[in-house]
């Protein structure tokens, strides 16, 4: 069985970061294993709190995990500040498995994830050990200059824009552009959608599948949890999606 390590902070609610990543991992019939960065107070009404991880736990959390197991993938999310960074780029120097990450720098209702002074080290130090990092619109804007250099592949998110469809670009290193077009499907239910989609993306990639086609199945993962999840009623606010192995044919 493939093994997706998810480096992310904790989501107490389960809509998102480690916990909502274990279940796409599962979903996808991989084995999930974690490391985790931070821990919040969130539920589906935004952060309330975030305490960063110590950088000697996150590091000791990262040996643990690979001396033992051997991931095939890592997702990696919220990042809080540069010692934990430097933890990760330390482990992630010495492994050769696709990176996915999801550079997670402000939460949806504002709450600010990742100091800024973290910023430029991670884009800097991180970002050249990644196989595919995954920005919103705002996220790609701030990092503009890494994004049109391509030291890594990088998959811009529209969802921001204000458009029935959503486009999705997927710029490869080499010049290859790739687009991921959907309708934009009004919900209340969109807790935790970036999380789901870059764990998607890394269980593909450990199921071998190529970058371009690990994205499109994961574009049709998610796209169809949202449609799922319209309905439900989770909590007061922006809520989870609803998973299950049938959003990719399992």
């Amino acid at each position: 069985m493939e093994v997706v390590l998810s480096i992310a902070g904790s989501d107490p609610s389960g809509g998102a970061g480690i916990q909502q990543d274990l279940k796409v991992i599962t979903a996808h019939g991989c084995y999930g294993a974690t490391v985790i960065t931070a821990l919040t107070s969130q539920n589906t009404l935004g952060v309330q709190a975030s305490m960063p991880v110590p950088k000697a736990v996150v590091a000791s959390q990262l040996h643990a995990v690979l001396s033992d197991l051997q991931p095939a993938a890592i997702k990696i999310g919220m990042i809080p500040d540069k010692a934990v960074a430097e933890a990760i780029v330390e482990a992630l120097s010495q492994v050769d498995v696709p990176v996915v990450y999801d550079p997670v720098m402000i939460s949806t209702s504002g709450y600010t994830l990742m100091q800024p002074e973290a910023i430029d080290y991670i884009a800097d130090a991180l970002f050249p050990l990644c196989t595919l990092v995954t920005p919103n619109l705002p996220e790609a804007e701030r990092l503009k200059k890494q994004v049109d250099s391509r030291c890594c592949a990088f998959l811009v998110k529209g969802g921001h824009a204000d458009d029935t469809l959503m486009t999705d670009r997927l710029l490869m290193p080499d010049g290859r552009i790739y687009e991921y077009t959907t309708e934009k499907i009004k919900s209340a239910n969109l807790h935790g959608t970036g999380c789901t989609l870059s764990s998607a993306i890394a269980s593909n990639l450990a199921l071998g599948y190529q970058l371009p086609d690990a994205v499109g199945q994961a574009k049709k993962f998610i796209t169809e949890a949202i449609r799922r999840s319209v309905s439900i009623s989770v909590g007061h606010g922006n809520g989870p999606l609803f998973l299950t192995c049938s959003d990719r044919g399992c």
